[in-house]
């Protein structure tokens, strides 16, 4: 079992940066594609960017494509998600996930993904 830590998110203006960091412990997630996704308040889940298990492959959904970068370092076992030109409706609670299956892509189906952190807020001030 892995167990997912996020870190790093906060209240910042508009058109600022943030970088959130998923943590892992327990099991190593190296063999596995990860997940950022997030939840509004009021509004379901959705996906935001996800990685392949070798790192080479990302997807980003439309409104985030350009503005953030998802990216991992195998050895430390950690998830980043650096965010720019941050927007008021990109204010939510940013999660990290662990896909199911082993060696594959990412997806945006948030049921592909099993292990799930606690979540990190993201406020952004227009």
């Amino acid at each position: 079992q892995v167990q997912l830590v996020e870190s790093g998110g906060g209240l910042v203006q508009a058109g600022g940066s943030l970088r959130l960091s998923c943590a892992g412990s327990g099991r190593s997630f190296s063999n596995y594609a990860m997940g950022w996704f997030r939840q509004a308040p009021g509004l379901e889940r959705e996906f935001v960017a996800g990685i392949s298990w070798g790192g080479s492959s990302n997807v980003y959904s439309d409104s985030v494509k350009d503005r953030f970068t998802i990216s991992r370092d195998k050895a430390k076992n950690t998830l980043y998600l650096q965010m720019n030109s941050l927007k008021s409706e990109d204010t939510a609670l940013y999660y990290c996930a662990k896909r199911r299956t082993p060696y594959s892509g990412a997806t945006m189906v948030s049921s592909d993904y099993d292990n799930w952190g606690q979540g990190t807020q993201v406020t952004v001030s227009s």
